[in-house]
Formats: C-alpha cells, structure tokens, sequence
C-alpha cells in the first residue's frame, strides 16, 4: 500500500522491477474492472491506496461533475482559513452521469482517481479526508418556517429546547421533501437524508434576534434552510469514497456550497444575490438574502444539452458538436456553419432561461428577488448565456425590483480560501471551493467548541 503511493507521487524510490510489476498488477486490475459484471465493487482492485499522512491540516474537496470531476486539495490554517496546494482534473465519459448524478461507479472511481492523482503530485501530501458535492434535480433544498408556542413564556430559552425547535423543523422539512420527490417520481416512495441544514432566521415575539439563547418570549418562528437528497445518489457518493480510500467528511448540496463560498463566516455579512452554477448535466441555483440561504433549486438543463442540440440538429458527432459549440467563442467556426449552430443553440438557451424563471418564480416568500446574479461552473462559459441574461428581458415576469446584473463568480471573491498554484484562475472552480469551505465548517462544528453560536451550528451540522 505505501509503495503505490511512493509510485504515485513520484518519489522515485523503487527500483524499475518493482515498478514494472506494480504496473502489470494495475493493468490486469483494469480488466477486471472494465469486465465484471458488478463494475463497482471491483474498482478498488485498481484504486491505489492512500496511506500518506492522516492529518486534519488537509482537505480534498471533490466536484464530481458531468464533464470533469475537479479536486482540491486545502491546508487549513489556525485561523481557519483554507490554502489550496494541489488541484487536479480529469475528464468525465457521457454515460458516466445522469442529470448530475453518478450512473456509473466504476469509470467515476477511475476519473476521480485520477484527478486526485495529480492534486496530490502537486501538493507532494496524500489525503484521505474528504468533501463531495451532491447535484441533480432531485437534491431538495428549501426554507421552511416553524412558529412555535412556549408555554412557559417568562423561562429563557435554552439550549436543550433549541434543539428540539430545530429538530421540529427539520422533521418538516424532511416530510416536505419526501412529498415533493413522491409527486416527481409518479407517486414512488423514496427514502431521503439530510446533507445541509443552514439557520436562516430567528424572531421571538416579532423581534429578531441572531443568538436565542437567554430570550425569554411566548412565539419562536424559526427559518430553517435544509437539502436533502435521496439516499441511492447519497449512496453512490458514499461507495465512490469508499473505493478512493477516502474518510468522507460530509457531502453537500453543491448550490449551498457556492453560497458558502461567497458568504464566508463573517457574522456581519448581508450579501444578497442569485448564484447560478451551470455544469455539464444541470443548473444549480442557490438565493441568497442578508446572507442567508433562502433556499436552492436545481434543472436539468447544463452545457451538455447545447451540445447535444448542436449534434442533432447539424448531424454531427457528439465530440465535433463540442468543438462547434466551443468554436463560437473562440471565431475557429467555418463562417457559412455559425448560423446553423447559433440557431440549435438559441433553442436550447430559450428553454433554460424558462427554467430559471420557473426555479426563481417558487421564491414566493421574499417580497423581491435580489438583483445581482452571479455565475459558476463550466457550462457558463458560453458567452450565449451571460447575453442571454443581460440583454434579454425575461425577468419582467418576476419580482425583480430592477434589471439584475450579471457576473461571474471570480476565485479571489471566495472568503477565506486563497490558491497558491496559480491554477485555479476562473470560475469553473469556484464550487469545488466551497466544498472546502463546507469542509471547513464541519470539521469547526465537530470540534470540541463551548459557546453558545458553536453548540447551535453544532445542532445545525450534518
């Protein structure tokens, strides 16, 4: 086991027999996997093991993507702040996802390994605790209000009935998101589990207050947000982690986790925005308010989809629709094929600006949507997207107090993260950041922490 990872990281320690044999060991290992019948449960055979330093100081977050799956690797500081050593990335094949969701363990198991792979080379450490987003559109991220009468109004509220208010309310939400996933799936029964729960909001008697503790009061009405998803994809993360070697920290809603990126841990922070990841397979969006969540939607529709309308309606390859969709951008298209590939592309756009005017049309408990939008993700790279929002006016149906404005998310806005390889230079990297950033948060709640704010985002920790 140490000596695949010495191979790995390219120590140069072994001797070229050894290394020859390793490397038949490895091949043979691939067969095996591409042959059985049960994929899944004979990748580990190829998944080399890793046994380097076992420390809290290094996170890898893991963006398991519909075109690439991205890893991270952070050293987290005293102050809890996160340095990002190594990165690595590796390209995802086209029966690998399903609408953001793992439909093929095994390849996903060889194409994280891979980028963990080179992470690791260029962070010369090899970690094994880890953070992994969760997409689809059948992750169900809501905020859901729960008004609660105390009886013994003059008693200050402590932490023992917090919990059982907060338990209140995620039992709600649970069952909230258990109906919604039934009505979607034809009256099919699915079971779910919790991956984010973020306090949005505390009044006590009308007042709001950011700590309860010490209140006295008669009604608590408390805004909790929750994710939940549906226990075969959290399952699939699950067996991807486990064939890495890797001790799975958490694993989040890849929208909260963009919002978390952007919010940070500053108590005073009152951002309110849109943020929007477009990957390959989906769009997450995440609406943020006084530096909240407010709750997060997600559709199937990402870059992927523009490229398979450029595919069929051009009768091409997938691969060349690619190079097409791609070309647009970068003036490598033959002038007398861009109106045929501008068309197929428009279609396509013209149905995902209905899906976000449907996602944010579902915010009906703010009384206006904030008016700044900030995009992610690969899938927003194309330049038809960001002028689809800023010149069109499909947000007159909605409760827009004026035109939004459009940004991309930039690295350097992430709170407490900074990059010190000089890779992670755009926002296609930006939820992989946050994934740290959640790592963060978790491993701060499970530590031992005795303040009041420490025990309730204990409560709140997944």
């Amino acid at each position: 086991m140490l000596i695949t990872d010495i191979n790995r990281l390219g120590h140069g320690r072994c001797c070229a027999k050894i290394v020859d044999m390793l490397e038949s060991i490895k091949s043979v290992g691939t067969k095996v996997t591409r042959q059985a019948l049960h994929g899944a449960s004979m990748a580990s055979a190829k998944v080399k093991a890793r046994a380097g330093k076992k420390s809290d100081q290094y996170l890898v977050a893991l963006d398991i993507g519909t075109e690439f799956v991205k890893a991270l690797i952070g050293k987290v500081g005293e102050e809890g702040n996160i340095e990002i050593i190594g990165v690595g990335r590796a390209h995802q094949g086209l029966t690998d996802m399903q609408a953001g969701a793992i439909s093929d363990i095994a390849s996903v198991v060889e194409n994280c390994d891979k980028a963990l792979s080179e992470a690791e080379a260029q962070a010369s450490v090899s970690v094994r605790t880890a953070i992994i987003g969760i997409a689809g559109e059948l992750v169900k991220g809501t905020t859901t209000t729960v008004r609660v009468v105390r009886k013994q109004s003059t008693n200050p509220i402590d932490i023992a009935e917090m919990e059982k208010i907060i338990s209140l309310v995620q039992g709600r939400a649970e069952a909230k998101a258990k109906q919604q996933l039934t009505w979607e799936l034809g009256g099919k029964e699915v079971d779910v589990r919790l991956v984010n729960s973020a306090l949005v909001s505390i009044e006590i008697d009308g007042y709001p207050v950011t700590n309860p503790i010490g209140f006295q009061g008669k009604d608590v009405v408390v805004q909790l947000y929750t994710a939940y998803a549906p226990m075969i994809h959290i399952g699939a993360l699950e067996k991807t982690a486990q064939e890495l070697d890797l001790d799975l920290l958490a694993v989040a809603a890849e929208p909260f986790a963009v919002a978390r990126a952007v919010i940070g841990n500053n108590p005073n922070q009152s951002l309110s925005a849109i943020l929007m990841d477009v990957g390959g397979g989906t769009t997450d969006i995440a609406v943020v308010n006084d530096g909240g969540v407010q709750g997060t939607k997600m559709f199937g529709i990402g870059g992927r989809a523009y490229t398979r309308a450029v595919e069929r309606d051009l009768g091409v390859e997938f691969d060349q629709a690619e190079e097409l969709k791609l070309g647009l951008s970068t003036n490598k298209v033959p002038s007398q094929k861009r109106p045929a590939i501008e068309a197929a592309l428009a279609k396509t756009a013209d149905v995902w600006i209905g899906g976000i005017e449907l996602a944010l049309g579902e915010f009906t408990k703010l009384d206006h949507l904030p008016h700044r939008m900030f995009l992610c993700g690969g899938g927003a790279s194309l330049d038809l997207l960001m002028d689809r929002l800023e010149q069109t006016e499909w947000y007159r149906a909605l409760p827009f107090t004026r035109k939004p404005s459009v940004h991309y998310i930039r690295p350097e806005q992430v709170a407490g993260i900074k990059d010190t390889t000089g890779d992670v230079n755009n926002h296609t990297f930006i939820t992989a950041m946050g994934l740290l950033r959640v790592g963060m948060d978790t491993m701060q709640f499970t530590s031992n922490t005795s303040s009041i704010k420490d025990k309730i985002d204990k409560m709140l920790s997944v």
